[in-house]
């Protein structure tokens, strides 16, 4: 299938120039009529019929490189998906350098780092910033987040979380870590987020290369950063 680039609004983080997730960034909820948000709503219905007859339910969502904007990609796409009745996760495997739990204004305390080493349950963790969307941060980092995310532990949470979930949105480290790779080859499918202003087109192609060399399933790129015309051209 030919790859499918939804083109977003630059956030407010990136247009200060700080690179940054933050709550503001959530626009599907402080400004859901808004360019950006109808360009999430878009990248859902693109997702809905990626593969019509075995549609993809754990979602890979990495870059290039760190600050392209995967991390308030996830956050915006499960709100669209929560917002039109799906069950979803958000999960934070970014264990080094964690962002969703900031997306979402809340501690992070405890998280998946937690649930793998066996300290606490899954329902303990959790939370539901909003009605329909689970969150599990990515908690305290662990000495070895490679390693955790390739344990047998994680692979069978993992297969929990598909079989309770409508979808499994999967916020990774780049493509360049051994994380990602990993995660990317256990997942569904992987959506990888590009920034209009910053991604160069060798980062690109070495990071399809990396996919493919470990068999992920690429559903697409998501243009972030990216100026809307004003005529809507």
């Amino acid at each position: 299938m030919t790859d499918p680039q939804r083109k977003a609004a630059r956030s407010p983080s990136q247009e200060n120039g700080q690179g940054n997730d933050s709550f503001e960034d959530l626009v599907t909820l402080h400004d859901p009529t808004g360019a950006a948000s109808e360009a999430y709503r878009m990248l859902r219905t693109s997702l809905f019929y990626a593969v019509v007859d075995t549609p993809p339910k754990v979602i890979v969502l990495t870059s290039p490189s760190s600050g392209e904007g995967k991390s308030t990609t996830t956050a915006n796409l499960g709100v669209t998906l929560a917002q039109v009745g799906k069950s979803v996760l958000t999960l934070d495997c970014d264990l080094r350098r964690p962002r969703l739990h900031s997306m979402f204004d809340v501690h992070n305390e405890t998280g998946l780092a937690d649930i793998l080493t066996g300290g606490h349950k899954m329902e303990e963790v959790w939370r539901e910033p909003i009605p329909g969307l689970k969150l599990i941060c990515a908690g305290p980092p662990p000495p070895n987040p490679a390693e955790l995310l390739s344990s047998q532990r994680f692979a069978e949470f993992l297969s929990e979380m598909r079989r309770k979930f409508d979808y499994v949105l999967v916020d990774t480290p780049p493509v360049g870590r051994a994380d990602a790779a990993v995660l990317a080859a256990s997942a569904d499918g992987v959506l990888l987020i590009l920034d209009s202003q910053r991604t160069r087109k060798g980062s690109l192609r070495q990071a399809l290369r990396g996919l493919r060399g470990v068999g992920a399933n690429v559903l697409g790129t998501v243009m972030n950063n990216f100026e809307v015309s004003r005529s809507g051209n």
